[in-house]
């Protein structure tokens, strides 16, 4: 439960910094994103085959690093979103769920 919030809670967060129309739009398009990346990071560890764990990790880390490159190269031209908000928002639910990710894994 402590994870949703925590996730919930800087979404909140995000959007009382950015206020535009436009902005809002940036932060909830890269929570979805990230959320989606996430989960297919957290997938992979968790049913990584024994000895291996750190190795999928370390891939799951490259993923989040290089959907943040692609998001900020297609998808923040294309859509016309603040680049500021778009990826600080993004970069900002990356790292929380990178460091709570560690919860998920040993319970």
């Amino acid at each position: 439960m402590l994870l949703p919030a925590l996730f919930l809670g800087t979404v909140g967060l995000l959007l009382v910094v950015f206020r535009g129309d436009g902005e809002r739009r940036a932060v909830l398009v890269s929570a979805t994103v990230a959320l989606a990346v996430q989960s297919v990071a957290l997938a992979a560890a968790r049913f990584a085959p024994p000895g291996r764990q750190f190795m999928v990790w370390t891939a799951g880390a490259a993923l989040r690093l290089v959907s943040l490159i692609l998001y900020a190269l297609l998808v923040v031209k294309q859509f016309g979103f603040p680049p500021v908000a778009a990826l600080i928002s993004l970069a900002s639910l990356l790292f929380i769920t990178t460091v709570s990710e560690s919860l998920l894994l040993t319970s």
